[in-house]
């Protein structure tokens, strides 16, 4: 059985400020109209004797990964939630033994969640040609063949075959600088590192055995301590955090004896930077993408993006990335957008959230936008699913007004419970025990007024949570 194991772990600093901690790449519709994430899902499920996938998600992202799988009608997946990041070999581990959990001879197919594939079926035939190998007991790893001298990218050199479209693999290489990547291109023997792999559960533990038997034994404790949590499996967090913080290039496949590659020309990107995501784009005449409310005029090769209805105009620019938020805007030289995650590690050096959190912040039960905020003051604009719920809380520090402007509301305040209709509004003292729910079919929409000393997120204290969040 072929179960797909989807790595989901990822930050994506590198689309800032699109991408987020709180929202990831792999969540965000980057290319047509579904995300990054569900478009490897789809991908996958197209494959033949395929197995629901295994998804490995950082805790924080359950509810978007599990959403996502739903709203594309996957059942059956199995969503491993890591407690902290620990780079794909532990990651990976944990997958595996779920996997033999559902299956002692299961093949699995690792993707990370953030890759655009542009022809499927040369993926899916790459796949198919690498199963023989991979039942046999290679770990097999799927080269991308170059056609440029990329510099950003790790790369794989091909040695004997094993078949007419599988190869031995000679030897990893790091990034290469201009005039060596020029070099492995015109070779004819290099593929890049694309980071998916094929290889029997078995096979990979195996391995990870013989070359981090300290990681092996971390990875095994987590998975074998986890615990169920509605529809996700928490991992152990004090094991987990034990396992070495290594990908599995380093931790295996550059010290195994028995690594594979399947080259394949399958429109391939990692998505990597605002240069990738220009790249992998359908563009005008004058080489722009352009996204949103834009006006270019003189400008070219370049990438730009408004959010919602803000105009962004152009004059006499070329080759520049322009991505507007709510809350931030970009912009810089397209060959600099791999720099993109020196701002992010200043707003986390200054203490800052844009590097965090969105304007607006999603949540199991919906979603608010931080509209306006001063000393002593914020203003939201809050959503809630029809059925769902917010938790039964209270805040030690603010006083919240409700005012409705869609839907019905059903609200909860200390010993009362009554329902809220369109222009209708009710205060929160400071100290009672409330909760807000979605007793209808369509979405409620109100205006949260808060007021008091302190407004942090933070000032929440719950007392019965639908979604299992402390």
């Amino acid at each position: 059985m072929l179960i797909p194991l989807i790595l989901s772990g990822g930050s994506g600093t590198r689309l800032w400020p699109i991408s987020r901690r709180n929202l990831p790449k792999q969540f965000l519709s980057l290319s047509g109209n579904r995300t990054l994430f569900q478009q490897t899902a789809t991908r996958v499920m197209a494959l033949d004797d395929v197995a629901a996938p295994i998804v490995v998600a950082a805790a924080d992202h359950r509810f978007l990964a599990a959403e996502q799988l739903q709203e594309l009608g996957i059942n059956g997946a199995s969503i491993l939630l890591e407690p902290v990041a620990r780079n794909t070999a532990p990651a990976i581990a944990v997958g595996a033994f779920q996997a033999l959990k559902r299956d002692a001879d299961a093949l699995v197919l690792v993707l990370p969640a953030d890759h655009l594939i542009g022809d499927e079926v040369s993926f899916s035939d790459a796949v198919a040609q690498a199963r023989p190998a991979a039942i046999a007991g290679s770990l097999v790893t799927f080269g991308i063949r170059p056609d440029r001298p990329e510099t950003g990218f790790g790369y794989i050199r091909r040695g004997d075959a094993l078949d007419a479209t599988t190869f031995r693999v000679a030897e990893f290489v790091e990034k290469p600088a201009q005039d060596v990547a020029q070099r492995y291109l015109d070779s004819g023997e290099y593929d890049w590192n694309s980071g998916m792999f094929l290889f029997r559960a078995d096979r990979y533990l195996d391995e990870l055995a013989e070359h981090a038997p300290a990681m092996l034994e971390a990875a095994r404790a987590a998975f074998e301590k986890a615990h169920v949590d509605l529809d996700f499996i928490r991992l152990d967090a004090e094991a987990f955090a034990a396992a070495t913080n290594d990908s599995i290039d380093y931790a295996v496949m550059e010290k195994t004896a028995h690594a594979a590659v399947v080259p394949v020309s399958c429109g391939w990107s990692d998505i990597g930077s605002w240069d990738a995501l220009w790249m992998a784009a359908d563009k005008d005449a004058q080489g722009n993408r352009l996204e949103g409310d834009v006006i270019a005029l003189d400008t070219r090769g370049s990438l730009i993006r408004s959010h919602d209805r803000h105009l962004v105009a152009t004059i006499g620019l070329d080759d520049v990335v322009i991505v507007t938020t709510p809350d931030a805007t970009l912009v810089a030289r397209r060959d600099r957008s791999q720099d993109v995650k020196k701002i992010v590690d200043q707003l986390k050096a200054a203490g800052r959230t844009e590097h965090d959190l969105h304007r607006v912040v999603r949540r199991p039960w919906g979603s608010y936008d931080s509209l306006e905020s001063g000393d002593r003051f914020q203003v939201k604009r809050i959503v809630v699913k029809p059925g769902a719920a917010l938790s039964l809380q209270m805040h030690h520090h603010r006083a919240e007004h409700w005012i409705v402007v869609k839907g019905v509301a059903e609200v909860t305040c200390d010993d009362k419970v009554f329902l809220l209709a369109e222009n209708q509004s009710t205060y929160l003292p400071l100290g009672s025990r409330h909760r807000l729910r979605n007793p209808g079919k369509v979405p409620v929409e109100l205006i949260e007024v808060q007021s008091g000393s302190y407004l942090g997120e933070d000032d929440i204290v719950r007392f019965d949570d639908v979604y299992g969040r402390a």
